[in-house]
């Protein structure tokens, strides 16, 4: 069976030049907000990179190219990242977030999508929990 060709996707959500700390000191829930400064410093001392607002709404940290195993298709997107949504905090630390599935079972309340994990507010996980997903996603990586 023949390799399929790579083909580079050109996405919409985009690394930008916009201030993260603006974006985060104007998001409108203060609980948000303030989580959101603590998500930011946890990934900031898990990647050792500097943030980046990602399109309008979403900080990233560092930069990968992924390649679709199923259409060979190549993308680039933030290694990982977080936005303080209306309804919840997403975090996107993973592209499988069941490959975190014993870590899931210990973090508390949470939802999961495809790739992205949803908190309502910090104080309802385990943060030690979600530092180790953090550092186990960077290293599989």
């Amino acid at each position: 069976m023949a390799e399929k060709k790579s083909k580079f996707v050109e996405i919409k959500t985009k690394p930008t030049t916009a201030s993260v700390e603006d974006f985060i000191n104007n998001v409108a829930d203060e609980q948000k907000r303030k989580d959101s400064f603590v998500i930011l410093e946890m990934m900031k001392k898990a990647t050792g990179e500097e943030p980046v607002l990602w399109s309008s709404s979403i900080i990233g940290f560092g930069n990968k190219r992924y390649k679709s195993p199923g259409t060979g298709r190549e993308l680039d997107w933030l290694r990982i990242g977080f936005s303080p949504r209306k309804a919840n905090l997403s975090l996107y630390i993973s592209l499988g977030i069941k490959e975190h599935s014993v870590a899931l079972e210990k973090l508390g309340k949470h939802k999961t999508g495809v790739g992205c994990l949803y908190i309502k507010k910090l104080e309802d996980i385990d943060l030690n929990v979600l530092k180790g997903m953090i550092e186990d996603s960077l290293n599989r990586m």
